[in-house]
């Protein structure tokens, strides 16, 4: 590889800007740019897509970028540069928990007022088909988000022969965005195999104050009844493409076959969790947890079982890592990819539940596997700072927008004659780290 010297000076300016600061500091840079958000669901807590939206948004609060989001469920809050609207909607028929938002003539009207910089799907309804619209007839940049693989959803619902016109509609879709965010290169794998070849990484991070192995409680798990027991746990909706039916297999499995010291621990909420009762009446059901109780949850367990094979990611298999638990994972989706880079945990034949048991049970009998896996996973666990993650999104939305960024800098004495600095900086690290990588 070959590099002029001021790709070399840009290189290390950056490196100093990033060692110092923690990220590259785009506080200097986006003072005014102002980003729409479509989310669709954008309540707290509520599932992985969601909690990444606000970890995206406070990211960019802090660097002073103004945000809209537009949802048809919103988390009442006030914060400086924030600004929620929502958005009517009607349940769907076949999950009535989630809704479609329907657009709405104040729509436009909102988004005039607003005048967005840069337009963000992250739920591909009749809402965001008509931001898409309105970005392009505006001439805005869009950039879609792939959350969820909600085409492999259809077959839970017994309409799976709708898969291919689902993915058909996707690609019309993704196809409109200047960039596509994937979290795992997996998923941007299978979306190059459809047709889709615009995407970009941005992989999640995680609150290592939040999950953490120090919250283990054992006054906790005395209230589960757990203590000389281990517990296997699973975080999440109850929903049955989540492949919960392996979890009650698995649960049988070790009902039949022991170790008999297990208990059986799920958080969270979902259309099923009745059947779900009924099936291990034995199971913990501690209901929604967030914040410090579900980082005690997670850290107070031994082994965390998520047999689903939909995730575009997988925020719970980062979160059980941090808490110190080793995850067993199905060999199909993004989840499998987390636990193959950070080798915490042990990856399972999808939709096959002695396999799954068999994992489980290699974990809570073999000391040395466990500890070596829980080890790798709280190194994973360090490196994934939110900040770091969330300035490739942000990065990207200046590369589509195309911003002259010297431009927005405030013209003082000193203004004009570092303008071209700054601009060049900031550009010339993308071409550098490409090299690198190519090098």
């Amino acid at each position: 590889m070959k590099a002029s010297v001021w790709e070399i000076i840009s290189f290390f300016a950056i490196q100093y800007a990033l060692g110092r600061r923690g990220s590259f500091p785009y506080g200097l840079l986006v003072k005014w740019m102002k980003i729409a958000i479509y989310a669709g669901m954008y309540k707290r807590n509520y599932d992985g897509a969601t909690k990444t939206l606000y970890e995206l948004t406070d990211s960019m609060l802090l660097r002073k970028i103004k945000v809209g989001i537009w949802a048809f469920c919103l988390t009442p809050q006030t914060k400086p540069g924030l600004s929620l609207y929502k958005v009517p909607s009607i349940p769907l028929f076949l999950y009535p928990d989630y809704k479609i938002a329907l657009p709405f003539p104040k729509l436009k009207k909102q988004l005039d007022a607003f005048q967005p910089d840069v337009i963000h799907i992250a739920a591909p309804d009749l809402a965001g088909i008509f931001m898409v619209k309105y970005a392009k007839k505006n001439k805005i940049p869009i950039v879609i988000s792939h959350h969820t693989d909600f085409p492999s959803y259809l077959k839970s619902y017994k309409i799976g022969f709708l898969k291919k016109s689902v993915w058909s509609f996707f690609k019309w879709l993704y196809i409109q965005a200047g960039a596509v965010f994937v979290p795992t290169e997996e998923v941007q794998r299978d979306l190059a195999e459809k047709g889709i070849t615009n995407t970009k990484i941005w992989s999640r991070g995680i609150h290592t104050d939040l999950f953490n192995p120090s919250f283990r409680s054992n006054t906790l798990r005395g209230q589960w009844s757990a203590r000389g027991k281990k517990v296997i746990l699973y975080s999440g909706r109850f929903i049955w493409y989540k492949d919960l039916q392996i979890f009650i297999d698995g649960y049988r499995l070790f009902k039949e076959r022991g170790p008999e010291d297990i208990v059986f621990m799920l958080l969270g909420r979902g259309p099923i969790e009745e059947e779900l009762r009924a099936s291990m009446p034995d199971a913990i059901f501690s209901g929604y947890l967030s914040g410090k109780q579900l980082g005690r949850a997670y850290a107070s367990a031994d082994v965390f079982l998520f047999p689903s094979t939909t995730e575009t990611f997988g925020n719970v298999i980062q979160e059980a890592l941090a808490a110190g638990i080793p995850a067993v994972v199905s060999d199909r989706g993004g989840c499998q990819e987390i636990v193959k880079s950070s080798g915490g945990g042990l990856i399972a034949n999808a939709k096959d539940a002695e396999s799954f048991y068999e994992c489980c049970t290699q974990l809570l009998t073999n000391k040395n596997l466990y500890n070596r896996l829980r080890l790798n996973g709280l190194r994973h666990a360090k490196k994934k700072a939110w900040k770091r993650i969330n300035d490739a999104v942000i990065f990207e939305y200046y590369r589509i927008n195309k911003v002259p960024l010297a431009s927005i800098i405030k013209d003082t004495t000193i203004g004009k004659g570092i303008r071209y600095i700054v601009f060049s900086l900031f550009w010339n690290i993308k071409e550098i780290h490409i090299k690198n990588k190519k090098a």
